[in-house]
């Protein structure tokens, strides 16, 4: 990600595409170039009844009047802080890329230059596009150079440290995408661990993966059960992160159900149309674990991820059979559609026995009822631990990205009781999203640091939204590996 600095007027600047921020009122920088326009950019707007609600863009190609070839105008919605000008930032960044811009010049007065580079990496976020299965011809390459237009201050030295991150940080965002939007043809359990051993090649880590008999053989009985009704056998894989001077100690668990099919509780077509997303937890924490280790993080990670398809062959798991799992619990299956919590526990019982561990995260898109709580735009999290929750709740402000807390309310495990094992893998339709944290909860070892993510809503968009594309986001993708650098103290 290339990124140049400069304090050019607006109507001087060179560039594919100049972005240029407005709120309802319309004035600020606009009106500077308003004159170049002979004073029918504004009128214009008005005429399209432009009232920069945020997000909402208009582009205009300049035709000369200056240098930029085009001109997109973006609401912030009245707003004037970093959340305003990352959302348009994104939207740029989204439309520089159906354009093809090769440069992008972003209006950032008064910014400072980390801010600056922050508002850069939203944009490039945005500009993110999978292509594998389009036409050569149709295909759009990414905007290759970013430049950020301030004042005086936003020249000041950014520390190469700074410009290096931020590359880094969207190079494995745009990784994890890459993995969720892969079709399930192409990304199963074999191939996402084959994708996780690339991490291999970074200073300091080593991957391990246990094959579908290994996972027999050492009681992983979530991963058998939910992994025997498909053809393409299940896995456990296991990303280890060692640096030098380790301040901390972290572990990662992320749910890799690479197609999900609802097993015998079969999805209706529409509901079984996107699930290739549904290993988006996986994809999330792997990528969070590329960035902490090419920056170099001063924190070991453990990463864990059960890799199934759930498939409804002849060996498919039934309703009514009972789980007994490696810690002593065991579960009815009552839903074979809540088959992510039961590959997840296993995960989670081999994380709690790392030595040394002294956190852990998990990341799934787990529930439904977590996207009817809170939509597209936000993370379900759940914790008991208060500390905690205010670390991933601040990791997640810092890098814009939506993330709410919702209880882990002991008495809905009322709903989780069985006549025929200690509990069953679901409860009623209500609390959906409490319930299954609550149930994770009973393979995560007493006095453990635990956080669970539901990221269900934010993790796949079936349709473009104002900041991405349709499909993958990678978000938690930056929060997680920002998590993990704040432990570097």
């Amino acid at each position: 990600m290339n990124i140049r600095f400069a304090t050019d007027p607006l109507d001087k600047v060179a560039a594919d595409v100049l972005v240029v921020a407005v709120g309802p009122t319309l004035d600020g920088p606009i009106t500077a170039l308003d004159a170049r326009f002979e004073g029918g950019l504004l009128a214009e707007l008005r005429a399209r009844k432009f009232k920069g609600a945020e997000g909402s863009l208009v582009s205009f190609a300049t035709l000369g009047r200056i240098p930029a070839r085009h001109l997109f105008v973006v609401g912030t919605g009245g707003g004037t802080g970093f959340d305003a000008m990352r959302v348009v930032a994104a939207r740029a960044g989204k439309e520089a890329r159906t354009l093809g811009a090769g440069t992008v010049a972003l209006s950032l007065p008064g910014v400072a230059p980390e801010i600056a580079v922050q508002l850069v990496e939203s944009a490039a976020s945005g500009n993110y596009l999978y292509q594998r299965y389009r036409p050569e011809e149709d295909r759009s390459n990414p905007v290759s150079e970013w430049i950020a237009l301030g004042t005086a201050q936003t020249l000041a030295a950014v520390p190469e440290a700074t410009l290096k991150a931020a590359d880094v940080r969207v190079k494995w965002q745009g990784w994890s995408r890459d993995l969720v939007n892969a079709p399930a043809a192409d990304l199963y359990p074999e191939s996402l661990a084959a994708r996780a051993r690339e991490l291999g090649a970074l200073p300091g880590v080593t991957v391990e993966v246990w094959d579908f008999e290994r996972c027999r053989a050492e009681g992983c009985v979530g991963i058998i059960a939910v992994g025997q009704g498909s053809q393409r056998p299940g896995c456990l894989i296991r990303v280890s992160y060692r640096p030098e001077g380790a301040k901390d100690h972290v572990a990662f668990v992320g749910k890799g159900v690479t197609f999900d099919s609802g097993g015998l509780s079969l999805k209706p077509s529409d509901g079984m149309m996107t699930m290739r997303c549904d290993m988006g937890g996986a994809a999330t924490v792997l990528g969070a674990t590329g960035i902490v280790a090419e920056l170099g993080v001063p924190v070991a990670v453990d990463t864990f991820v059960p890799a199934v398809e759930n498939m409804t062959g002849g060996l498919a798991y039934k309703l009514g059979d009972v789980l007994r799992y490696s810690n002593g619990v065991t579960v009815e299956i009552a839903n074979t559609d809540a088959e992510g919590r039961l590959v997840l526990a296993d995960a989670l019982i081999r994380a709690c026995k790392v030595q040394g561990v002294s956190t852990i995260v998990d990341a799934a898109t787990l529930t439904g009822a977590c996207v009817v709580a809170l939509g597209d735009d936000y993370t379900g999290l759940f914790t008991n631990d208060d500390p905690l929750a205010t670390e991933l709740l601040g990791a997640a402000t810092a890098t814009g990205e939506g993330l709410w807390r919702l209880p882990l309310h002991a008495p809905y495990n009322e709903q989780l009781k069985s006549e025929f094992a200690q509990i069953k893998n679901v409860g009623s339709r209500y609390g959906g999203a409490i319930t299954a944290g609550l149930f994770l909860k009973h393979f995560v070892a007493d006095g453990m640091r635990w956080a669970h993510l539901d990221i269900a809503g934010p993790a796949f968009h079936d349709k473009g939204s104002v900041r991405y594309p349709a499909g993958a986001t990678g978000e938690m993708v930056r929060s997680l590996a920002s998590f993990v650098e704040r432990r570097a103290g």
